[in-house]
């Protein structure tokens, strides 16, 4: 896989590269390209979120499911899309949260969180990649070990991270966390199916800047529109 990935990610996850189950899951990525079928996102940006949030800079994760699996969405990030891309659903509920909990005016137009990830916020998939059309189709072959893996190393190694877990499947991986030394805040999917139970007003955006700042690490600037690179 043509990947980048930051030096410091390399160095921290090095056992787990070199783990058969992380050989076989190369293998089997190997195979379904072999066999025409199309995976997202691309192989440079598999691991996209470790290459523009490197280990030393990581304040907050987000944790997602798997990438979308749509043309042209999956850039690596999750919840994400690239510029010019329509944000999804749940990104539109994220943005109107963002605009109740902090007064973010936006216009809504780009879904592009690239300067989240460049300030420190790890925006993680459980799954790294996924059959184009067929969300959930990459669930069983390895990523989620790989994935709880990263979770654990942060636990272990550093010190004020926040995790925000939204819905059922990411607030399972709370058992990964050390919660004396780390922040959860911990909502519904912001899913059109679940914001409306407790996403909308979960002010986790506002929660996390003050807790950073409290410990002091500089806060996220939570506006996705200030990126112009």
């Amino acid at each position: 896989m043509d990947v980048r990935i930051d030096p410091g990610w390399k160095e921290v996850l090095g056992d787990e590269f070199r783990k058969d189950y992380f050989q076989e899951l190369v293998h089997h990525l190997k195979m379904e390209r072999s066999a025409g079928k199309t995976i997202y996102p691309p192989g440079s940006l598999i691991f996209h979120a470790f290459d523009r949030t490197p280990f030393d800079h990581v304040k907050v994760v987000i944790l997602g499911q798997d990438p979308y699996h749509g043309p042209g969405q999956a850039q690596g990030l999750c919840f994400s899309v690239p510029k010019g891309v329509r944000p999804p659903p749940s990104l539109v509920n994220i943005f109107k949260e963002l605009s109740s909990d902090i007064g973010l005016a936006l216009s809504g137009q780009e879904g592009d969180l690239t300067g989240w990830a460049e300030q420190g916020v790890l925006l993680l998939n459980a799954t790294l990649t996924v059959r184009a059309g067929e969300p959930n189709s990459h669930a069983g072959i390895g990523w989620m070990r790989f994935t709880d893996a990263v979770i654990s190393l942060l636990s272990e190694r550093k010190a004020h991270v926040v995790f925000m877990l939204w819905g059922r499947f990411a607030q399972q991986k709370q058992v990964l966390i050390d919660v004396s030394r780390h922040l959860v805040l911990r909502a519904p999917h912001p899913s059109p199916f679940s914001a409306d139970k407790g996403f909308f007003g979960c002010r986790h955006f506002s929660r996390a800047n003050e807790w950073l700042v409290g410990r002091g690490i500089g806060p996220i600037d939570w506006n996705p529109e200030q990126r112009t690179a």
